[in-house]
């Protein structure tokens, strides 16, 4: 027998919310602190697990990465584990569940151990493209109201997929869909997106310590390594982008649920400038990184004015792209 599958409904927990205040209903201990779940991993939930999430906070976060070369200290992971841990961090602390990661991307580098699935600079993804709109389509069926694709793996061509793609499904399924790299959210704490430098790789001796093994570098040129020497990463520094980017996610997963649609069409405005700017720079020509070359002091303040719902902002500071 087919069974019929509807989109639920969510009256009663958006008019509590509209009186509340935060978009999501936070439920609170016996201290009166936000309340964490023990489990928000979707395949670890049941039907009626899943269906307390959703009426708690109806945001689902998409994790993306691949396998690839991480430097000889970095597990080949790193991409797809430390955007799942992210992830799971803010669910925990906003509510929200986090799908399994997706380890397949565009692009890799021509290093051992690295699945490259399409060509590293083809912003015409032909696999990532298709497959994150089809998720994105199931998530909405099933009664999500925000989507957060988070993509911890992020050459040129993974990131305006990624970002043109929720843009796109944002205005198709009329709920907000964020697509972007962890380190876009803290640009403003000195992260500006490496490859197992001291980025990436400070964030997974906070997330996964047991992960690291810096004692493996030797002196440098560091193969495979793209940043800042990765011998002067710390689980401290970690600890600090971490937070801040759990705090953005989380803050989002609160909100986006319950924007209007002048809210919501001004977020897709700011994201399709953004998207926009990082597909149209090379001209057809140049390279496809042209967008980025000045990113760390036009798009500064990205993190902080897309959790504070900023909108004309960040299209301001497109515009310094």
């Amino acid at each position: 027998m087919t069974r019929k599958f509807r989109r639920r409904e969510f009256v009663g927990a958006a008019a509590a919310g509209a009186l509340l205040g935060p978009a999501c209903l936070g439920k609170q201990n016996k201290d009166n602190r936000p309340f964490s779940a023990s489990e928000v991993r979707l395949e670890f939930l049941r039907p009626k697990e899943i269906d307390e999430a959703q009426a708690t906070c109806p945001t689902i976060f998409q994790p993306l990465g691949t396998i690839e070369w991480h430097g000889v200290h970095n597990v080949v992971g790193v991409d797809s584990v430390k955007a799942h841990a992210l992830c799971v961090r803010a669910a925990k602390k906003a509510g929200g569940v986090v799908a399994p990661a997706l380890f397949g991307g565009v692009g890799g580098l021509a290093q051992p151990h690295t699945f490259v699935m399409e060509p590293e600079n083809s912003v015409f993804s032909n696999l990532l493209r298709p497959w994150l709109e089809q998720l994105c389509r199931e998530m909405a069926r099933d009664g999500f109201r925000a989507i957060i694709i988070l993509t911890g793996h992020y050459g040129a061509a993974q990131q305006i997929v990624v970002r043109e793609t929720a843009v796109r499904m944002s205005r198709a399924l009329g709920i907000p869909v964020l697509g972007t790299p962890e380190y876009m959210l803290a640009i403003d704490v000195n992260y500006t997106g490496d490859h197992a430098a001291w980025g990436e790789t400070s964030l997974m001796m906070h997330l996964y310590p047991d992960t690291v093994e810096l004692s493996r570098l030797g002196e440098p040129p560091h193969k495979g390594v793209g940043g800042r020497d990765p011998r002067e990463s710390s689980a401290e520094d970690g600890r600090l982008l971490t937070e801040t980017i759990v705090s953005r996610l989380a803050t989002l997963a609160r909100n986006m649920p319950a924007w209007d649609e002048k809210k919501l069409d001004a977020f897709i405005d700011a994201e399709a400038a953004l998207v926009g700017r990082q597909l149209s720079a090379p001209r057809g020509k140049g390279s496809v990184w042209a967008a980025w070359r000045n990113v760390a002091s036009a798009m500064h303040d990205y993190g902080r004015h897309l959790a504070e719902e900023n909108f004309e902002q960040i299209k301001s500071s497109v515009a310094q792209l």
